[in-house]
């Protein structure tokens, strides 16, 4: 699908999506949990439908409605065999939760997907799987792991995807006995990490942690612990709304609904970003305003907030000065390769990014209209980013491969044009 965005003037209010990450993590709760949990707030994108497909595969009933789903637990009931591939689609975190709770079947276990997912770097896993001498094998055509993750102390260096430990905390519960889970400094993504664990202790689950004088922490597991059952609604997505933020802090006029000020979430620094940077954020009935403020450059850290990173180049290159992003590095490691991604079709639109390491820069100025078609890289958040930064300067612009928001947001461009974005969307040639 091509998106054919057109010079517009926005305004209004929006609601976000539901949280991706915190949906992931409840459907996964309810499906360890003895019992029926319903989980409202929840937006069908084709990472949770991986997620719903998979937990079924683990003995799970789903029933899915408009916007809730009802989850009837394995709980003590035992594994089913599972006969077929797990299929992960693009999702990380799909495939990387669920590697070791998969693993507790003690089947031989074959994973897939689509895109890149298959070549995303897995040898957290791959280590704690040879330790303790169990099989893993990765390809580009897929994963397979065979026997039964066993208890203890483990150590993971803490500048990983913090997927891996999250896919260790939930299978942790249900090993014979304590695990701890010790990880190193530099701890990134910690945030995520926190999700993780409030998911569990809401569906019952008891985690402690200690902070470490270093930076490090450890996590402490008893087992076995049952999952229980549990109501609950998704709060709604930080990541996604910066898309939304973004383009009010640079246009003016645009509320946005349905964010919990008291999240977890990792990426609700995009609202000290935008406030660092000369934006204008106020708490209205029903939502914070975005107001167009005298933007001005300044340094970003995206440590503890990878998923931000498209936008903010964006951002980067439409404010005046020059703006810097650190430690960027997992952005290469996503759908596409983001920095590259962005790199490349700012390029067309006049923008100036410059890479050294792990460290961008971006030289702000007035972009223009491409005279080629833009690519989405079959990535959400590049297609999401390119869409705020062609309406944010007022250029018309073509994206291909706009389909890709279906991955985390489906009704984008809706949301785009419910605030006044001209946008078409046509079958692609």
């Amino acid at each position: 699908m091509d998106a054919i965005l057109h010079a517009s003037r926005l305004s209004g209010t929006a609601c976000v999506p539901p949280s991706k990450s915190a949906a992931h993590r409840a459907v996964l709760c309810a499906a360890l949990a003895g019992g029926t949990s319903r989980i409202d707030n929840i937006e069908y994108s084709d990472d949770i439908r991986a997620t719903l497909g998979a937990v079924c595969q683990l003995g799970a009933r789903v029933e899915q409605d408009k916007h809730a789903v009802v989850i009837k637990g394995l709980g003590t009931d035992g594994f089913p065999t599972v006969t077929r591939p797990v299929f992960c689609n693009e999702s990380g975190s799909t495939l990387r939760f669920l590697i070791p709770v998969f693993s507790l079947t003690g089947q031989k276990i074959r994973f897939t997907g689509a895109g890149r997912l298959m070549d995303r770097p897995q040898e957290v896993y791959r280590m704690l799987f040879n330790r303790q001498g169990l099989r893993f094998e990765q390809s580009g055509e897929g994963i397979t792991v065979f026997g039964r993750l066993r208890p203890g102390g483990l150590t993971l260096p803490g500048d990983v995807s913090s997927q891996f430990i999250s896919g260790l905390l939930f299978a942790a519960p249900l090993l014979e006995s304590e695990t701890t889970i010790e990880v190193l400094p530099p701890y990134e993504s910690r945030s995520y990490v926190d999700l993780t664990i409030a998911a569990m202790q809401r569906f019952g689950v008891k985690v402690t942690q200690r902070a470490k004088k270093n930076g490090g922490v450890i996590y402490r597991i008893a087992a076995p612990q049952r999952y229980l059952p549990c109501d609950m609604a998704v709060e709604g997505d930080y990541s996604q709304a910066a898309f939304l933020a973004v383009l009010g802090v640079l246009l003016g006029g645009i509320t946005v609904s349905g964010l919990d000020p008291a999240s977890r979430q990792g990426d609700r620094v995009i609202l000290d970003i935008l406030k660092s940077f000369g934006g204008k954020i106020a708490n209205v009935n029903g939502g914070l305003r975005f107001s167009r403020g005298l933007l001005k450059a300044g340094e970003i850290d995206l440590a503890d907030c990878p998923d931000l990173g498209p936008v903010l180049i964006a951002l980067g290159c439409l404010c005046g000065g020059t703006t810097t992003i650190r430690n960027a590095g997992r952005l290469r490691i996503k759908e596409s390769d983001r920095i590259a991604s962005m790199q490349l079709e700012l390029a067309k639109m006049g923008g100036q990014v410059q890479v050294e390491g792990d460290t961008l820069t971006m030289t702000g100025g007035a972009l223009h209209a491409p005279a080629e078609p833009l690519s989405g890289h079959n990535d959400h958040r590049i297609v999401m980013a390119l869409t705020v930064a062609a309406l944010a300067a007022g250029v018309p612009a073509t994206i291909r491969g706009a389909e890709a928001v279906r991955k985390s947001w489906p009704d984008f461009f809706t949301v785009m044009r419910s605030l006044g974005a001209k946008i078409d969307l046509v079958e692609s040639e």
